[in-house]
């Protein structure tokens, strides 16, 4: 059997496929993005069949791409944006709305409500998650008593609920195989992390019925194959888990201790902390790192709305560049003097603030304030983010010292902000030779699972550093920053 395996990428903004070698480098790759539906304030949805569309051309594109044939593919691998939810029809595999996207807050109030009704602290305890509109439980709520009969229809069994990675496993097995892995079923407010089951009393709470609900199992798993007439050939579907999950596997972060953060359209950090389910009192989640062999890995995760997507918003919102890959030159270029910040609650703040309602802003503008000035505070803001969340997990872990943090995702790219990012945690930044740790996480989980990669300890010894950024800022000056940022965010609160 080949050692070829088909790593599905399917994130916020676009879906990407790479083919990678049994080398573990990247032999071919298809991306495409899609269009961000935006239909009130702070509401995001995605076009599902936009979604699939883009998926099967990325795949196509980067079996073309590598010179090979769908036949000598051992293995597919899924990884997803998370939360991101969808209700289809069995029948006809068609959704019944747009997929509510993560960003999403269209559910604020009745998070609020529930809160108020002090469910909170029962459901944090079965999904270590918050109530908040991020996770997927309260948008199948609202889809179902929003859309024309979608309840009555869901509690016949007509229905399927799935995250992105359900419903193309759906589609690419041709509607035979509805099943979600642990990672993607713990971030929906409807799982029991420590029971690794779907809780009825959540059900209940969220007014879900069970008919809706994917099978789960485990990350390394047999997701069916696919249909023949898709791509010319059955190839298994043999790994899923959610993106940063899927990052954590591909940074080799499987021993409790080690730490990554992704700069995508979000910034997603993750401290593995092994088979104790750490519990925090610093407003962070406790989720599943993964789920290998029956066994249950978890994480302290912070999540950050907004990174990338300030990028992209400097880019196509205002206008300022005409690539990302310009902001951090144009960073480089603003005047040291200036001490802009900006707080980019576009859709709320998440971790470890979880205000909802939050909405973004630029402080300490002069008639001075150039594009470069409002460049460089989109990037220090997703610095200053994640060093919040590092602080917390600090208070939370008890497990060891301070850690190195290993770092993925477009942004990471920049050495500037990278820099920036060294300094103001005052920690080191290891970023690898594969930025893809995405895909490839889900490749190994795919790629073990079939035989043709090697087992975990063989794969984090293959795990190569890029380049390490130390912290060079004088301890005085990274003080008066944080100060300045603590300042900016605690104006932005809307509470």
């Amino acid at each position: 059997m080949s050692g070829y395996i088909l790593a599905i990428d399917q994130g916020t903004t676009s879906s990407r496929a790479i083919v990678f070698g049994g080398d573990r480098t990247i032999k071919g790759v298809g991306q495409k993005e899609f269009t961000q539906i935006f239909p009130q304030d702070g509401w995001v949805e995605h076009d599902p069949e936009e979604i699939w569309e883009s998926v099967a051309w990325a795949i196509r594109t980067a079996i073309k791409q590598a010179g090979i044939a769908a036949k000598d593919i051992a293995a597919i691998g899924i990884t997803n944006q998370r939360e991101t939810t969808l209700i289809w029809d069995r029948a006809t595999g068609k959704a019944v709305h747009n997929a509510v996207v993560w960003q999403d807050r269209r559910t604020a109030a009745y998070c609020a409500k529930l809160k108020k009704a002090g469910h909170e602290k029962a459901v944090t305890k079965k999904t270590g998650l918050l109530l908040d509109p991020y996770f997927s439980g309260t948008k199948v709520k609202w889809l179902l008593d929003n859309v024309k009969g979608a309840r009555k229809r869901a509690e016949k069994g007509e229905l399927a609920f799935g995250t992105v990675d359900s419903f193309l496993i759906w589609r690419l097995t041709g509607g035979k195989v509805h099943a979600t892995d642990a990672t993607n079923a713990g971030r929906t407010l409807l799982f029991d992390i420590g029971k690794n089951q779907w809780d009825k009393g959540l059900l209940e709470l969220f007014e879900v019925p069970a008919a809706l609900l994917p099978e789960v199992r485990d990350c390394a798993d047999d997701f069916g194959v696919t249909d023949p007439a898709l791509f010319g050939a059955a190839i298994p579907i043999l790994g899923v888990a959610g993106d940063q999950h899927a990052a954590t596997i591909g940074q080799a972060c499987f021993q409790p201790g080690m730490l990554k953060s992704t700069y995508g359209t979000g910034c997603f950090a993750l401290l593995n902390t092994g088979a104790d389910m750490v519990r925090s009192k610093n407003r962070l989640l406790t989720t599943i790192a993964y789920r290998l062999d029956g066994k249950t890995s978890y994480a302290l995760e912070g999540s950050i709305f907004i990174a990338g997507a300030a990028v992209q918003w400097i880019r196509d919102g205002l206008k300022l560049v005409k690539q990302a890959s310009e902001t951090g030159p144009l960073a480089e270029s603003a005047d040291p003097s200036q001490n802009v910040y900006m707080v980019p609650a576009f859709v709320g703040l998440g971790a470890p603030w979880w205000d909802a309602e939050a909405r973004g802003a630029i402080y300490g503008l002069t008639r001075n304030s150039g594009p470069a000035e409002i460049a460089k505070a989109a990037l220090e803001s997703v610095c200053y983010q994640t060093r919040d969340l590092l602080e917390a997990m600090r208070k939370d872990w008890k497990g060891g010292g301070d850690t190195v943090l290993r770092v993925d995702g477009g942004m990471v790219a920049s050495d500037w902000t990278m820099q920036f990012l060294a300094d103001v945690l005052d920690a080191p930044v290891d970023r690898p030779v594969i930025l893809e740790t995405t895909a490839l996480g889900a490749a190994w989980l795919a790629g073990s699972k079939a035989g043709v990669w090697p087992g975990m300890a063989e794969f984090a010894a293959s795990w190569a550093r890029d380049m390490r950024f130390e912290p060079k800022m004088e301890a005085a000056e990274r003080k008066r920053k944080i100060k300045g940022w603590d300042v900016a965010v605690r104006r932005t609160l809307s509470v």
